[in-house]
């Protein structure tokens, strides 16, 4: 695959990129004029011509001297799209309409951060998995789970190739009763970017999830990057209180005993919120 060495040319191939995979330029749309690209983007005209042609060269655009650059690409499918108030019965679904590929399962104590985000006491080892998701054969989504050994030794590294991990811990006699987890940006390390079929430092959604169980003990950790081209999180909200300042709440989310209210708390890099079973 081509690669682009120029910082500015790629910045443009990215974000023009971004608006054809996103459908914000769908098929048969025509680009502006490469001069007019070049003022909007403060360049010179070579440095549009070369995200033009990495364009071209993924299948992205067509570029025609007498007639413009206009957009060839087509989506198939809309991206997978998970729901952020009900996100535990989403991945079960999820599981189902979607493929899987196992690349590592291993056992072994987690790094120190996992083991105390699970909970774990000194030494408690973890099976450690990493599998890359896929819709209609296409990447989209990379996941690094540790799971603790007690939980992990019930399945085998074949099921878990083929099965959804929530289902395989629901048969283990785990119940999945509540998750924190924490959505900000990244760009693809070579590790990922080649499981995902993206450059090397192309931006992804980063995910980091902690499941725990009905007695409050972490049972997975989830570390996951998902290309935005082909998953996205959506979240509906509906008006709560009937006086004072208006509350926004999640629209179907299963209220737990004792729990504190939610609240949904942004900043400019990240957003981080609990969320139902």
């Amino acid at each position: 695959m081509q690669r682009l060495a120029d910082g500015k040319a790629r910045q443009i191939y990215l974000v023009l990129r971004d608006r054809i995979t996103s459908g914000a330029m769908p098929f048969g749309a025509k680009l502006p004029p490469e001069p007019a690209l070049a003022e909007t983007h403060g360049v010179a005209r070579i440095t549009v011509r070369r995200a033009l042609a990495r364009l071209a060269a993924e299948g992205l655009v067509e570029r025609r001297p007498s007639a413009g650059t206009r957009v060839v690409f087509e989506r198939t499918a809309p991206p997978v799209t998970a729901d952020i108030a009900n996100v535990l019965a989403a991945l079960k679904e999820m599981g189902r309409r979607t493929g899987v590929r196992l690349l590592a399962f291993a056992y072994g104590e987690p790094p120190a951060p996992i083991g105390e985000a699970l909970g774990l006491s000194a030494r408690e080892r973890v099976q450690r998995s990493v599998r890359v998701r896929l819709v209609d054969g296409a990447p989209f989504s990379f996941l690094t789970t540790h799971v603790p050994e007690r939980i992990g030794v019930t399945y085998s590294e074949s099921e878990l190739a083929t099965q959804p991990l929530l289902a395989l811990l629901d048969r283990s006699g785990v119940k999945a009763e509540r998750a924190t987890q924490t959505i900000g940006a990244a760009l693809a390390t070579p590790e990922v970017a080649r499981a995902l079929e993206v450059d090397v430092g192309a931006p992804l959604i980063e995910l980091t999830r902690v499941v725990f169980d009905q007695d409050g003990r972490g049972i997975e950790h989830l570390h996951a990057f998902y290309r935005p081209d082909r998953y996205n999180f959506r979240m509906d909200l509906a008006r709560t209180g009937a006086t004072g300042e208006p509350e926004w709440s999640p629209v179907g989310h299963v209220a737990l005993p004792k729990a504190p209210r939610r609240t949904v708390t942004k900043t400019t890099t990240k957003s981080t919120r609990r969320v139902p079973a």
